[in-house]
């Protein structure tokens, strides 16, 4: 029986190449597996041309579903934003489709398994931590770190062997997408002093040809997790699909970032994320109506922590989920509905419900409904301040021993 390889096939040029290169170098039968997480692709037209190329086998796995439920959503506890902008929509799949791989792998008997991921990027370690967790016994091949290929030779290459590929040398951007958000990389992109051009995006308008009135909507969240959406129940898929369509009308979700990867060179980040920009920025205003304020300054360094194992390939450790079982604990009350008013680029909060809030408004009004006991301020002063003034004392006290 010949040695298989299964291979996490995008379509895209990368992993084009890669069926036939393995092939020749390997001598391994291919079988490509293209997981839909929500790119609007034609799927059966992937599948089709991954066997047209050489693959021994091609298949696709709807995990749309899977992807927001076990990902995305348990993610927003952490209001997830790698260095405070991007929202990890790349990092979160690469897992998702490691394991859908490994199963693949499994089902087919294969030794091998490969990803297109390049040698300076996050993803290789994304793939390669994720299969050595899941599956240490099954050897890794990395094409687009092994053959040394510009781009341009890559097209090249895919030229010579008649292999589709949906980039030209005139047109040299790299795109990755899924549900919860587009990104784009390579070409004018690669010098930041340049503004990306209108052309790379494709979900968001530009808030300066937005729409000129402001577009209002509400989000129920139930412990933290998104279900209903202008008073209505909606499931994952289309909740988020929604949401961008919205957000991508008034221009919301441009991400422009000079990001730290974690091989230690700095890139240029372009993304856009409608939806996820609209429910990260309402789950937080909703945990400051829920949450009390300890919670909230710990939760602080803890998101930052997640993101950060989140970007680096680390979801498969103790830590990760030891930080899931913290963020869970601090959903309990986060229930309610966030009213948004986007406008031409901007997502504001401009209402907030809960049926557990710790804004109590007796306590914070000034109108003659006021509770709050106004003479313990005194007290609460003095003690508060006790220790800065003992500090201040003594300082005053050194300075005159020196005299």
């Amino acid at each position: 029986m010949d040695q298989k390889v299964v291979l996490a096939y995008s379509g895209g040029l990368d992993t084009s190449v890669a069926v036939k290169w393995i092939r020749d170098e390997y001598g391994l039968d291919v079988v490509a597996v293209a997981i839909d997480l929500g790119e609007e692709k034609d799927y059966e037209a992937i599948r089709r041309k991954a066997e047209k190329i050489g693959a021994v086998k091609s298949v696709v796995v709807d995990a749309k579903q899977e992807f927001l439920n076990d990902y995305v959503f348990p993610a927003l506890r952490a209001n997830l934003l790698y260095q405070g902008k991007y929202p990890l929509f790349t990092a979160l799949g690469r897992y998702l489709i490691s394991k859908h791989i490994v199963r693949v792998a499994h089902e087919e008997g294969a030794d091998y398994v490969a990803h297109g991921a390049t040698g300076k990027g996050n993803d290789q370690v994304r793939f390669e931590v994720t299969f050595a967790a899941l599956a240490p016994s099954l050897k890794v091949i990395a094409p687009a770190r092994e053959w040394h290929m510009s781009r341009e030779e890559e097209i090249e290459y895919a030229r010579a062997n008649s292999i589709p590929i949906p980039v030209g040398v005139d047109s040299p951007y790299s795109v990755d997408t899924n549900i919860w958000g587009r990104s784009i990389e390579c070409g004018v992109l690669e010098d930041p002093a340049q503004e990306p051009p209108e052309e790379v995006f494709k979900w968001t308008t530009s808030p300066l040809k937005a729409l000129d009135a402001p577009t209002y909507i509400e989000v129920v969240f139930d412990r933290g997790v998104p279900t209903q959406l202008n008073g209505e129940q909606v499931e994952a898929v289309e909740l988020v699909t929604t949401l961008n369509r919205i957000g991508g009308e008034n221009g919301i979700g441009r991400i422009d970032a000079i990001e730290d990867r974690l091989v230690g060179i700095k890139s240029r980040e372009v993304y856009e994320a409608p939806a996820a920009t609209i429910l990260i920025t309402a789950h937080s205003a909703l945990e400051s109506l829920t949450l009390d304020r300890d919670t909230l300054q710990f939760k602080q360094p803890i998101e930052q922590r997640y993101s950060e194992l989140v970007y680096n390939g680390l979801w498969h450790t103790p830590l990760r989920r030891h930080l899931d079982a913290f963020l869970e604990s601090t959903q309990r009350n986060v229930t309610g509905r966030v009213r948004l008013k986007l406008y031409k680029g901007s997502c504001t909060p401009v209402g907030l419900t809960a049926p557990h809030p710790l804004y109590q408004l007796k306590l914070a009004t000034y109108d003659k409904s006021d509770i709050f006991d106004h003479t313990a301020g005194l007290g609460f002063i003095k003690i508060w301040g006790l220790g800065a003034k003992v500090a201040a004392e003594v300082e005053r006290q050194k300075g005159k021993k020196k005299e």
